[in-house]
């Protein structure tokens, strides 16, 4: 293992820092669409529940796969890189999660609330934004913090369409070496490098988030 780190570190570390990158843009993408989402799907506009709601069970119901392999082959008079297919349908594939998980957390703030706002002049967006939001966001940290890790994890998918991620190099690595246990052990342990760091920071974010009240 050590002398696969020497002799193909590089392409270890261009993988990681891509997977980092990825997961990075992906995962502010995914909470920003999320978010407008959630509100879409309570809003008391029909056509936003609709679309909103339409949009979730769609991408829910469908494989990660198939919403990248839209973007790559789909839209291939676009040529999108591996790279930029993977993250739209990583941002778009995780935004409906993460839509359903904040919309839980809108629906538990009692409706009061939302009423009291708009009694003291805030608009509904307004209500949405100052009032509400914060809330919800701070309850659902847990199944939040369960996607981003899943996300990170999804990104994998980019290896599919040559998007020059860890799994990308790993089966560039594995096909000069030979060395398939210790190649893939070796993408795991890098995996691990992004994961537990995340796992742990959310865990904080939660414990602090209690503490506050």
């Amino acid at each position: 293992m050590i002398s696969l780190l020497i002799d193909h570190g590089d392409r270890y570390i261009e993988g990681f820092l891509n997977t980092l990158t990825i997961s990075v843009l992906a995962l502010m993408g995914s909470f920003v669409l999320g978010t407008v989402l959630a509100v879409m799907r309570i809003a008391s506009i029909r056509p936003l529940r609709w679309v909103g709601t339409a949009y979730v069970e769609f991408i829910r119901n469908i494989p990660l796969l198939l919403v990248v392999a839209i973007f790559y082959h789909g839209l291939a008079f676009l040529g999108l890189s591996g790279f930029v297919a993977g993250g739209i349908g990583l941002t778009i594939y995780t935004s409906a999660y993460i839509a359903d998980a904040i919309r839980a957390g809108i629906q538990s703030i009692p409706q009061g609330q939302i009423e009291a706002a708009r009694c003291s002049g805030l608009s509904y967006l307004q209500a949405m934004r100052f009032i509400v939001l914060p809330q919800a966001i701070k309850i659902v940290i847990p199944p939040l913090g369960n996607q981003f890790l899943n996300l990170i994890k999804n990104s994998a998918i980019l290896g599919v369409y040559a998007g020059a991620d860890l799994m990308y190099f790993g089966d560039q690595i594995n096909s000069d070496t030979f060395d398939t246990f210790n190649v893939y052990l070796l993408v795991g342990v890098f995996y691990l490098l992004l994961t537990v760091p995340t796992s742990f920071a959310v865990r904080a974010l939660e414990r602090r988030m209690a503490r506050t009240g």
